[in-house]
């Protein structure tokens, strides 16, 4: 039963990515292109991979760096799992929700409390988005054609509204208004979605007050999740190289942040789709006519897809067919605990 359930999913997800991946490439594809398709140098290949596997590795690192703030230690092994299982579950559940659970079931695995885990998964996930809300002003101020359809200054207002809700938070923290609002606001709900409200407000508020005891080894958890994201981003550049045309690499960069930061809030699993087509949008001018659709399909499989592959593997290995419903049951357990 399990095991057709979990054949049953990854089923449905390879039809769906082959089928958007596919009808991607088919609406933008160009005869033209195939005169840089023999151009194509087999090494970018290698060059997005490696670039793939340094980003994989400053994601370790940061999980490392987070766990030690917490006062847990995870071995080589360990990171590798936690970080290669989120690609799994991620893509086989509504709304990447499995993701963060693969990671608790990874860590409580290694030995790390459930409460614990959950606070490290939370940081991790609001370091990388606060990353890239920083960093978008930045490169989207020397790109004149995205500033065309969205005027800097939105931008940047935007980003400020974005980094100035988790300091408000913070300083919200040391007063009893969180929960007065918490309170205010959910009297209309069912009592246990009531109790996971307070639940979220007390886990971020614990984050807060763990984190906040090591300034330095936050700080430095956080440049590792920025080289992580980048790196990992940079193997599009790299199949820009193995076409051999010209194109500004802070511009594609700039791009690829702001996509990644609209694909953190996709309700698709691991964004598939939307990811392709936010793809085309930013990047059928700036590549030779033809081509967007395949580097787009490129990328996708290259940054998630083949980490997702890998992801299966150890997670199936660790918990076989039954991981699905053992991830559900965990979502059931979190739902429902005080």
């Amino acid at each position: 039963m399990h095991r057709s359930k979990l054949l049953k999913r990854i089923a449905l997800l390879a039809v769906f990515v082959l089928s958007v991946s596919a009808a991607v490439i088919y609406f933008t594809f160009d005869i033209r292109a195939l005169d840089y398709l023999t151009m194509f140098s087999s090494w970018s290949i290698l060059c997005a991979i490696g670039s793939l596997a340094i980003g994989l590795f400053f994601d370790g690192t940061r999980l490392l760096t987070l766990a030690r703030i917490t006062g847990e230690e995870l071995s080589l092994p360990d990171v590798t799992k936690v970080v290669l299982s989120n690609y799994f579950l991620a893509l086989l559940t509504p709304g990447a929700s499995g993701g963060a659970i693969a990671q608790v079931m990874f860590m409580r695995r290694a030995g790390v409390p459930v409460a614990r885990s959950t606070l490290i998964i939370l940081v991790r996930t609001i370091m990388s988005i606060f990353f890239l809300i920083i960093m978008v002003p930045f490169f989207m101020e020397q790109d004149e054609a995205i500033t065309s359809w969205i005027p800097l200054p939105v931008i940047v207002l935007v980003s400020l509204i974005f980094i100035s809700i988790p300091v408000i938070s913070i300083i919200l923290m040391h007063t009893d208004y969180p929960e007065r609002m918490i309170y205010y606001f959910s009297r209309y709900f069912k009592h246990e979605r009531r109790r996971q409200a307070y639940r979220w407000y007390h886990d971020f508020r614990q984050a807060v007050y763990v984190m906040g005891k090591q300034p330095v080894m936050v700080l430095r958890a956080f440049i590792e999740s920025g080289v992580s994201l980048t790196f990992i981003y940079l193997t599009v550049p790299c199949y820009f190289m193995g076409l051999q045309f010209q194109f500004d690499l802070i511009q594609v960069l700039g791009r690829m942040y702001l996509l990644n930061l609209v694909l953190y809030f996709s309700p698709t699993p691991g964004g598939s789709g939307i990811a392709e087509a936010g793809f085309v949008v930013l990047f059928s001018h700036l590549v030779p006519s033809g081509t967007v659709g395949i580097l787009a399909v490129l990328w996708r499989f290259t940054a998630e897809y083949l980490p997702f592959v890998l992801g299966a593997c150890i997670t199936l290995r660790a918990f076989g067919s039954n991981v699905l419903s053992a991830a559900e049951k965990q979502m059931d357990k979190k739902g429902t605990e005080e």
